[in-house]
């Protein structure tokens, strides 16, 4: 079955930097967009970034909500099942619960990780 288990989460000081990972399994990994969401405490879930799948490889292929566009970079390695969240020049605005997605005929979750940033 699918399984998206994340972790690279903590607490870091505003203007510090996070490197989230997502390892999935149970699916061919490199034939499916992936996505991080993330969600604040009292707010709805909202889409962070995407990757596309490996026919959809570059640049052109991620994309990102502007409130992290310039400061989060969205990766992933096909040879380890695995999609990463660089998070740069955070601020404490981006504390949240955040969590990894991929869509395959419907939604699919892993558990989250928290994310906390605070001086």
């Amino acid at each position: 079955q699918v399984q998206l288990v994340e972790s690279g989460g903590g607490l870091v000081h505003p203007g510090g930097s996070l490197r989230l990972s997502c390892a999935a399994s149970g699916f061919s990994f490199s034939n499916y967009a992936m996505k991080w969401y993330r969600q604040a405490p009292g707010k709805e879930r909202e889409w962070v970034a995407g990757i596309g799948d490996v026919a959809r490889a570059g640049d052109r292929a991620r994309t990102y909500a502007d409130s992290v566009k310039g400061r989060f970079t969205i990766s992933r390695d096909n040879a380890k099942n695995t999609i990463y969240l660089q998070m740069n020049s955070l601020k404490p605005e981006d504390t949240a619960v955040y969590y990894c997605n991929t869509y395959i005929y419907k939604n699919y979750w892993g558990q989250g990780i928290q994310v906390t940033v605070s001086s």
